[in-house]
């Protein structure tokens, strides 16, 4: 995915090895303390609340449904991508020299990609199975079979390492060189295509194609789905089968809306050095809060889930007594 930044270029006549400077938040200096505790926080939040929904998922036989298959990968995304972005950012807000190599960036760019667009597909596939579910409660666990649950997530990954790739190698193709300022915290894909030495057209074009098919499509399949889900529910008789229909789409209606709703606020943010400001933070909400939110939502608004919390917990406290 992409989104817009701004970077100060410096490219100098002398050979040597690419680095770049990530600002990220260093032209406030008297609140980088707080900052770092703020997104250490989150940080922690985050390693808990995924790793802790996928042990939830795996221990607990209630939970071995498919659309708990998919929440387990989807927090296995978002704790992924987490550790990709968020202890660098911790990083540059404590520590003096904020430069990392061009190797690096690359590859924090590569992972941060295939999580991303991994991500917003894994969305899409839960918005099919909500469908299913909604629609055809009766067929529902003849429909998504282990073997369909499984081939779905295998291609939403291989469809963000592939995208990835072809990213990474357009990328790879152009011409670097001196010290390279990007003002923001991530070695994102506009950053380093603005900081190259030779023409940038065709890797501007691949991740342009990318991010829009990326976007438009994975919202087709998710408005889709829940048009006929909508259909469905209020062609139900009871008033009780509207609410329960609605229940069980709500943790994934709220994912998904904070999830497109900020990626679509980042491509409407002008590109313009008045907004910078705008972009840094609707990035932190990108990068570091939302694999946070995740987790939480639908643990909150799950019986199941916090039930096998609350049963853990006792379990932990009975241990300790004894």
């Amino acid at each position: 995915m992409s989104f817009p930044i701004f970077v100060h270029r410096i490219c100098d006549n002398q050979s040597g090895d690419v680095t770049f400077l990530l600002l990220g938040f260093s032209e406030y200096p008297d609140v980088q303390v707080p900052l770092f505790l703020v997104f250490l926080t989150i940080y922690m939040v985050t390693v808990l609340g995924n790793l802790g929904m996928i042990t939830v998922i795996n221990i607990n036989p209630r939970l071995h449904t498919p659309m708990y298959f998919f929440l387990s990968h989807l927090s296995f995304v978002d704790f992924c991508y987490s550790t990709v972005v968020t202890p660098k950012l911790l990083e540059n807000l404590v520590a003096e020299d904020r430069t990392i190599s061009f190797a690096g960036c690359i590859m924090k760019f590569f992972f941060a990609c295939i999580f991303v667009v991994t991500e917003t597909f894994l969305l899409a596939v839960m918005a099919y199975d909500r469908f299913v579910v909604v629609c055809n409660p009766l067929l529902y666990t003849i429909v998504m079979s282990r073997k369909l649950s499984s081939l779905l997530v295998g291609a939403s990954y291989s469809w963000g390492i592939a995208c990835t790739l072809t990213l990474t190698y357009f990328l790879l193709k152009l011409s670097f060189r001196g010290n390279n300022v990007i003002n923001n915290f991530v070695c994102e894909h506009a950053a380093v295509v603005a900081v190259s030495c030779s023409d940038p057209y065709i890797s501007q074009k691949s991740i342009l194609s990318s991010a829009t098919f990326n976007e438009i499509s994975s919202l087709m399949i998710i408005l889709t789905s829940y048009v006929f889900v909508f259909i469905t529910v209020m062609k139900m008789p009871s008033t009780g089968g509207h609410h329960k229909a609605f229940s069980t789409c709500a943790s994934h209606l709220t994912t998904i809306t904070i999830f497109h709703g900020t990626i679509l606020f980042l491509y409407c943010v002008p590109n313009s050095k008045s907004s910078w400001l705008m972009v840094k933070v609707a990035s932190v909400f990108y990068t570091v809060v939302i694999p946070m939110l995740n987790p939480l939502i639908y643990s909150l608004r799950n019986k199941d889930v916090k039930e096998t919390v609350r049963k853990l917990i006792n379990t932990k406290l009975l241990c300790d007594k004894m």
